[in-house]
């Protein structure tokens, strides 16, 4: 089938070669700046340097996919899509979307004559080689019709249709959240042992927990790579980012009134890791220096530094 992917990133580059070297579709691939794109036509792609050219390249009903990081740039995309195709196109937004803006821009790309699909993807940089898991959600017939790309993208049985508008991102969504809570989970039960008396090899410790234990996973195989590669992760800094997924979730949760203390807490954890001095803590210990005479570490003066 003609599939076209918008957006070159470390995830739409490998889904294109994915694709493409399946033998099974036809893939037109376009980004903004066009180094990329040659790079995707070395690997066997058409490419298009424009999205004028990248609708035109492709086959009507056309696949219109946009894999460009949530928020503005991909609603401009997906406007750039209905500006240039036809009544019975399907637009696919691959990123990692607030379900509730899927929602609307659905309403507005059905308004325009067009069918929609939102797809939560999972796989990262190891979807080339393993699948992308892929939550898909919008218009059926416009599923059925993509169905062959989404089942070339994925490991066997990773995709499904989910229902409406929103359903595939709502899915990833909480994937995420979860997510944030197992990482939280294995994070503070690695630094209790690296706290405790005990000289624990971690990767050892990740690699046999792996073997039939109950919390073996996919992310301890990674624990265990992280570690063989650096034993106590002194290269790195304790910061941690969030894209925004478990925000959401958090704030769904308290939309629908559903206790999710796990998740929320692995949310605040990452705030925590941000800051290399809580003005909180400091008020902590402020009033328990006020309350209990108790002692007070000093801050270092910039000299002292």
């Amino acid at each position: 089938m003609d599939v076209g992917i918008w957006g070159m990133g470390r995830m739409g580059f490998n889904m294109v070669r994915r694709l493409v070297d399946s033998g099974e579709h036809r893939v037109v691939a376009g980004n903004r700046s066009p180094g990329k794109v040659d790079e995707a036509v070395e690997n066997g792609a058409e490419g298009a340097y424009s999205v004028e050219e990248f609708v035109e390249k492709l086959e009507a009903p056309r696949v219109l996919w946009s894999m460009l990081p949530a928020g503005d740039i991909t609603d401009d995309m997906i406007q750039q899509f209905t500006e240039h195709g036809d009544e019975g196109d399907i637009i696919v937004d691959g990123a990692n979307s607030y379900f509730r803006e899927s929602v609307a821009r659905a309403r507005e790309v059905r308004n325009a004559g067009f069918k929609w699909l939102d797809a939560g993807i999972s796989g990262g940089v190891w979807g080339y080689d393993i699948g992308y898991c892929t939550m898909i959600g919008g218009d059926a017939d416009a599923f059925e019709h993509v169905e062959p790309a989404f089942e070339t993208l994925a490991p066997e049985n990773g995709y499904a249709f989910l229902g409406d508008a929103g359903a595939g991102h709502f899915a990833k969504m909480v994937h995420n959240g979860i997510e944030y809570g197992m990482l939280q989970a294995y994070a503070e039960g690695f630094e209790i042992m690296e706290k405790s008396n005990y000289d624990y090899d971690h990767r050892a410790v990740a690699s046999l927990w792996n073997q039939g234990s109950v919390i073996r996973s996919w992310l301890l195989e990674l624990a265990e790579s992280a570690f063989e590669n650096d034993a106590k992760l002194e290269k790195i800094e304790g910061y941690v980012d969030d894209s925004g997924e478990g925000r959401w979730t958090v704030m769904e949760a308290i939309h629908e009134d559903v206790p999710a203390a796990t998740i929320a807490g692995s949310l605040f954890a990452r705030f925590a890791s941000r800051q290399e001095q809580s003005f909180a803590m400091k008020t902590i210990a402020a009033l328990r220096s006020e309350f209990g005479g108790h002692a007070v570490k000093e801050a270092s003066t910039e000299a002292e530094q």
